[in-house]
């Protein structure tokens, strides 16, 4: 209904000669808690200021030029500087119901993609261990927001950047861990890193297996290669337990013949130097990170002349630009800089850098001081092991609640919604008894809402499917009204590629659903028909959304 006010209140204005564009427009509808104002409102303030007038007087004449009552409406009033509009409620109602029922699990999607590939790379993670509950946030996400863009008409294509030429893989191969299994990594990686910081002729050693690994040694290419592929399938078996997968696992290693051709670009800027080590570095003084940090320098590679990570993901990056009609990488919050420093560097090889989607870290709530995860320092919390323990949890919650319901699922869909339902700039401190909880904001929560209208559906044996609607409740007007606010709410992620906005409208959804199914009376009541299509067209939304969460709906519960 708001997108029709939108284009009406448009098409008012544009009589009045005054410009809005539809979206903004969009964006100030509002829904009066007061019924006596109607069931959507327009506020004139921004518009009545662009166009130099009164907002009172600007009400009065756009609700002048809305001269044929559109049939979705009952009546449009003004008050003050608002435009009121009441809604013929019934024919309403059964237009959205079956046009929900008619759509099913497409209701809510656009061809804004119009098939282009969208290249998204998420997660990421250092190929030297078992992935820890910090890390996963990046995951999840990713995960999201490629189900957004396919629901949008996207073709989207999933990467994995493995960082194979790192330090961190240099350490484990002086350590001999290509003979470990990847259950071991995690432990072999904090010892070795513990020994290498206190000693500089280690240091050295590594240095050493990164020098003979960019010349290609063939011993030295092995070892880390085993190692690499080791931690790459434990890490990818890990994130396919709560349903997470990749099209393709991009190598840095393949970039290392190209790192010479950058720097050859780059020579050309003049912004390439190299200070008294001996390494080379990116003037970046002048661009939009000079007061982000004290010397405005990008380095891209060691004194040796063996290339830094920066180098290789510039070449890396390049590569996805021309892969996609669109791209999108998903990094932590401590990568802002650095994405800055990446920015600037693609655009003096006139190349657009791409979307960049930033997340904030997750602490553990624990009794002494939230703390946050470092592999390094082996201060982590295992996905592994903080999945068996979710799922032991959510058998316990079971048992003791008498229900049903499959565990995993439900583990699993704690895990994501807990990790989805904040923004991403925003700190998240988790607890997993939180998390699990069957009450309130949880993804439990959601899934129990959804078993709930599942078994109504179940157990009703409709006399007739002929719908009788005298007048609906107010609790029936409320989930309506939240029902039709879905495709605007997809739209809004998608514009800002923020799953946290279609979890918190879940969320609100679910409890308005629970309000209804308290106060009206659906099996063997004189609005039997109606309400078990409003039963069912809420089930079909709530499942479109907790997909595009990546969260199982369960029928039994």
């Amino acid at each position: 209904m708001k997108e029709v006010i939108a284009k009406l209140i448009k098409k008012a204005l544009g009589e009045l000669d005054i410009d809005a564009k539809e979206q903004d427009i969009l964006n100030v509808i509002e829904t009066p808690k007061n019924p006596d104002f109607g069931d959507f409102a327009f506020p004139c303030f921004a518009i009545a200021n662009q166009a130099k007038t009164n907002p009172h007087d600007l009400a009065l004449e756009v609700r002048g030029k809305i001269r044929q009552l559109p049939a979705e409406f009952t009546d449009i009033q003004t008050s003050g500087p608002y435009i009121n509009f009441f809604l013929n409620r019934n024919q309403t109602s059964i237009e959205l119901i079956n046009k929900i029922l008619a759509k099913k699990e497409r209701f809510g999607s656009q061809d804004i993609g119009k098939k282009q590939k969208a290249l998204i790379e998420h997660t990421s993670i250092n190929p030297n261990a078992s992935p820890h509950v910090g890390r996963v946030r990046n995951a999840i996400i990713g995960d999201s927001i490629v189900k957004i863009l396919a629901f949008m008409n996207f073709k989207p294509e999933v990467h994995y950047y493995v960082n194979d030429v790192s330090k961190q893989i240099a350490m484990l191969v002086l350590a001999n861990a290509d003979k470990l299994k990847f259950d071991a990594m995690l432990k072999k990686y904090v010892e070795t890193a513990k020994k290498v910081e206190k000693s500089k002729k280690l240091e050295q050693e590594v240095f050493l297996l990164l020098n003979n690994l960019e010349k290609n040694d063939k011993k030295t290419v092995a070892k880390f290669k085993k190692i690499t592929n080791t931690c790459v399938k434990g890490q990818a078996k890990i994130l396919a337990d709560i349903n997470i997968k990749y099209d393709f696992f991009d190598y840095e290693s393949k970039y290392l013949v190209k790192t010479k051709e950058i720097l050859a670009e780059l020579q050309k800027t003049k912004k390439l130097h190299k200070d008294k080590q001996g390494r080379l570095y990116l003037d970046q003084r002048g661009t939009v990170v000079k007061n982000k940090m004290k010397s405005p320098v990008l380095v891209l590679t060691r004194s040796d002349g063996t290339g830094l990570y920066p180098l290789r993901d510039i070449a890396y990056t390049i590569d996805k630009l021309k892969k996609a009609q669109r791209n999108i990488i998903i990094l932590g919050e401590d990568q802002k800089l650095y994405f800055l420093q990446l920015k600037e560097a693609l655009k003096l090889l006139k190349h657009e850098a791409p979307e960049v989607i930033h997340y904030s870290f997750v602490l553990l709530k624990s009794k002494g001081k939230n703390k946050k995860m470092a592999t390094r320092k082996g201060d982590v919390v295992l996905l592994a092991d903080f999945l068996n323990e979710a799922i032991s949890k959510a058998k316990k919650e079971i048992a003791k609640r008498k229900t049903g319901g499959d565990p995993k699922k439900i583990a699993v869909g704690a895990i994501k919604y807990s990790l989805l339902k904040n923004n991403q700039n925003k700190v998240i401190v988790f607890s997993l008894d939180d998390a699990l909880n069957f009450e309130g904001d949880t993804g439990p929560y959601l899934q129990y809402s959804y078993a709930r209208a599942s078994s109504i559906i179940r157990k009703a044996k409709p006399k007739s499917n002929q719908i009788i609607l005298k007048e609906l409740h107010d609790k029936e007007t409320a989930l309506i009204k939240k029902l039709s606010d879905f495709q605007q709410i997809i739209l809004s992620a998608y514009n800002n590629l923020n799953p946290s906005l279609i979890a918190n409208y879940s969320y609100q959804l679910a409890q308005i659903f629970n309000e209804f199914y308290h106060e009206c009376p659906v099996i063997d009541s004189e609005q039997e028909a109606f309400r078990l299509s409003l039963v069912n067209a809420f089930r079909q939304v709530l499942k479109n959304s907790l997909n595009l969460l990546g969260i199982d709906v369960l029928e039994k519960m």
